[in-house]
């Protein structure tokens, strides 16, 4: 077994209490894509069919607006499944595009075939659906966030919870998240360096 399908098993039993015969049987439906830095997972226009896992590697989830200006949604690191959910459930045209920062690999299943496993392995249902709330719950969490913080307090908020993906992902592209300006950011970023420096 490969290293990208063995962190999948590896996921499964640590995250989703699978037995270790019940993980290989979900991980054998997996294929492994490798993405170079840059490449796309999804382009905008093209409906998402597929359930992806990201065995190594960082994605940023964006839009492009009617002005050419992209908005970063999310990131998607080591043992985070991105994709659009809305797309593969209704079967419509994506409005998102998925492109990898750096060389990536994932592992893809087609939606067909989670179904069937699904079907197969009943602790797969428990595992979606465990993953369904904690991403609602964190899009709650995020929405309230950033309705209510600063500039600078969703920043904070934002290396607090996901404290490795700043020194993975391009200033602009966190500032595009936090729906601030470049220049913002470095301001925060300056005035942050300065309070470790002295220690308060």
């Amino acid at each position: 077994m490969c290293k990208a399908l063995e962190n999948l098993q590896r996921y499964l039993i640590n995250r989703g209490g699978f037995t270790p015969l019940e993980a290989d049987q979900v991980v054998a439906s997996f294929t492994t894509k490798v993405l170079r830095k840059h490449q796309s997972l999804l382009q905008q226009g093209d409906v998402w069919r597929y359930h992806a896992f990201v065995s190594k590697g960082c994605l940023r989830t964006y839009t492009v607006d009617e002005k050419g200006l992209e908005h970063v949604i999310s990131f998607s690191t080591e043992n985070w499944w991105p994709g659009d959910c809305e797309s593969l459930i209704s079967g419509a045209p994506s409005n998102y595009n998925i492109e990898a920062l750096e060389d990536c690999k994932i592992l893809l299943i087609h939606n067909e075939q989670f179904i069937d496993i699904c079907r197969q392995v009943p602790g797969m249902n428990n595992m979606v659906n465990a993953m369904y709330q904690r991403s609602f719950a964190a899009a709650q969490e995020r929405i309230n966030a950033f309705l209510q913080y600063t500039a600078e307090e969703k920043y904070r908020y934002f290396i607090k919870k996901y404290p490795a993906i700043p020194n993975r992902v391009p200033l602009h592209m966190i500032a595009s998240y936090l729906g601030i300006t470049k220049e913002t950011l470095s301001r925060i970023r300056n005035t942050l360096r300065k309070e470790m420096a002295a220690g308060v």
